[in-house]
């Protein structure tokens, strides 16, 4: 079952703890770059780091998170920080606990930074 647009935007916000700035500062970091899988387009970059910039778009172009602001486009994209961030926080107590992990770095890629929860 799908979920619908208002729970999604729900728990984007809840699991995206960090702000645009505090992201797109840890997506320059080499950490940032370490972990996930990478995009099949040969650009060495990983899905994850794509996340992250689309991501600090969505943050950035709504600052007040008012759910009418957001397009579709941003939504699906949500959808799958939602899922990916549950998943992997539901799967992997290494990111709480080591932040040289994948897990950890990988998570930030996302949004989500396990040390301020």
């Amino acid at each position: 079952m799908v979920k619908d647009r208002e729970t999604v935007i729900e728990e984007f916000n809840e699991l995206v703890n960090m702000s645009a700035g505090e992201l797109e500062e840890w997506l320059k970091g080499d950490d940032s770059t370490q972990s996930g899988w990478s995009k099949d387009d040969g650009s060495g970059e990983t899905i994850g780091h794509e996340s992250g910039r689309k991501i600090i778009k969505i943050l950035s172009k709504n600052p007040g998170k008012d759910p009418q602001k957001y397009d579709e486009e941003d939504v699906d994209h949500m959808r799958k920080v939602v899922s990916y961030c549950k998943r992997h926080l539901a799967q992997e107590e290494a990111a709480k606990r080591n932040t040289d992990s994948k897990s950890y770095k990988s998570l930030k890629n996302w949004g989500h930074d396990p040390l301020k929860t």
